[in-house]
């Protein structure tokens, strides 16, 4: 194996904890780390790469919850800051008669305790080989700050930036606000991860093609679209490939996009930068690997899958 001469792959987000339904009846609730970048900072760690993760937590029981929940995973919290007050979000997720996971309702105490644009570590940048964001915190305004100085720094450390839109509707006073926000991130990406669902969003076209066909103004040299048992189509630095995955029993889909795209950083951190198309196939085939695990265990922080299981 190759040992990327960089130390980490670099995370910034939401510290974030599920409250899971026990039952259809959505009235008691077990408490789980979450969150789609807790979630990729997580599955990095399992996969034998390590990850840092800048985040704020507080001093409740709840984030020393998650605290701990992350170290155990191992992954890197000297870069993460802790406020007394801070309070960490959660998502109440209620169960279908048919057992399909819905967020229910967003719980934020303290939304404008947030890591700020000041508080970025330098070192964590230029000891990274990768560093990779989502949409879930963008909607605030100081987030938003930081994630824009955090791209800044990214871009003059020569670090790779990877976004996956991740996007949660009820958290933004608007679709127009949203698909603005996400977009405006994407000139500065060298890979895109988005679900079909979302492509049509942030491009208001109801076809793949289309939709690809819309993201071209953007130049992105690495967009992959993840279409679930169907794989990724992907556009490879203007060519277009679709990656198909090998077909399993799903029993739970939560989270396999977070095991797709620790999947592809994973590979990005410990064998570089792939150089050619047919380089770039083996990522993205061992990312579709690492989300179809997933969906064959229940929850998401629990089913991402760890390096043993694909050895």
């Amino acid at each position: 194996m190759i040992t990327s001469q960089k130390k980490h792959v670099l995370i910034y987000g939401d510290a974030f904890v599920d409250y899971i339904a026990n039952d259809q009846r959505n009235e008691t609730f077990q408490t789980f780390l979450g969150g789609a970048t807790v979630n990729v900072a997580a599955g990095v760690s399992r996969l034998g790469a390590e990850s840092a993760f800048i985040t704020v937590t507080g001093d409740d029981e709840t984030s020393a919850f998650v605290r701990k929940e992350l170290q155990q995973e191992g992954v890197n919290l000297s870069f993460a800051k802790q406020l007394d007050a801070k309070r960490v979000s959660g998502v109440y997720i209620h169960l279908t008669p048919t057992n399909d996971r819905v967020f229910h309702r967003y719980i934020d105490e303290t939304p404008d305790i947030q890591v700020e644009a000041v508080d970025l570590p330098v070192d964590a940048f230029q000891d990274a080989s990768i560093f990779h964001i989502c949409s879930g915190t963008m909607f605030h305004p100081t987030a938003l700050k930081t994630t824009r100085a955090a791209v800044c720094l990214a871009k003059e450390n020569g670090t790779l930036i990877s976004v996956d839109a991740n996007i949660r509707p009820l958290r933004w006073e608007s679709e127009a606000y949203c698909r603005e926000t996400i977009l405006s991130f994407f000139k500065d990406a060298d890979v895109v991860k988005l679900t079909e669902e979302e492509l049509f969003f942030l491009t208001e076209t109801s076809t793949v093609e289309a939709g690809i066909g819309k993201m071209e103004m953007f130049n992105i040299p690495v967009l992959l679209i993840t279409m679930g048992e169907h794989g990724t189509f992907a556009v490879i630095h203007g060519v277009e490939t679709h990656v198909r995955v090998k077909p399993l029993v799903p029993v739970d889909t939560t989270g396999a996009g977070d095991a797709f795209i620790a999947g592809i950083l994973r590979q990005i951190h410990l064998y570089g930068e792939p150089k050619t198309h047919g380089e770039w196939l083996e990522v993205i085939s061992f990312g579709n690997k690492l989300g179809g695990l997933c969906t064959t265990k229940s929850g998401a922080l629990s089913a991402m899958p760890r390096i043993e299981e694909i050895e």
